[in-house]
């Protein structure tokens, strides 16, 4: 297994698509790791002890190692650098909205 504990990964299938995160364990008898914050899901338990209250916990759950690549730091920079472009995009798209609809509704008022 390339992947290894502290590596950031980011998930290229599956619900979690897109996201990224740090590795927190591995598993290389099943090939599966365990990312923080990705593939959330919710475990029951029941109180075992007198000390131990039950209830629903939620926490993460292994993905196989076929759904994740490896992000190195140059990747890392590359995919922010993408990020700030396309929200300035967004953020100029919208200003272009919002004067269209005042020029358009200026004109349905006369």
């Amino acid at each position: 297994m390339k992947v290894k504990v502290g590596d950031t990964v980011k998930i290229i299938a599956g619900a979690d698509k897109g996201k990224e995160g740090k590795v927190i364990r591995t598993i290389k008898s099943e090939q599966r790791v365990v990312v923080e914050g990705v593939h959330i899901v919710k475990k029951h338990s029941k109180p075992r002890t007198n000390n131990e209250s039950g209830g629903i916990f939620e926490i993460e759950a292994p993905i196989h190692v076929s759904n994740v690549k490896v992000i190195t730091e140059a990747e890392a920079k590359e995919i922010k650098k993408e990020a700030k472009k396309a929200s300035k995009k967004e953020k100029v798209e919208e200003k272009v909205g919002k004067k269209a609809t005042k020029k358009t509704s200026k004109k349905a008022s006369k």
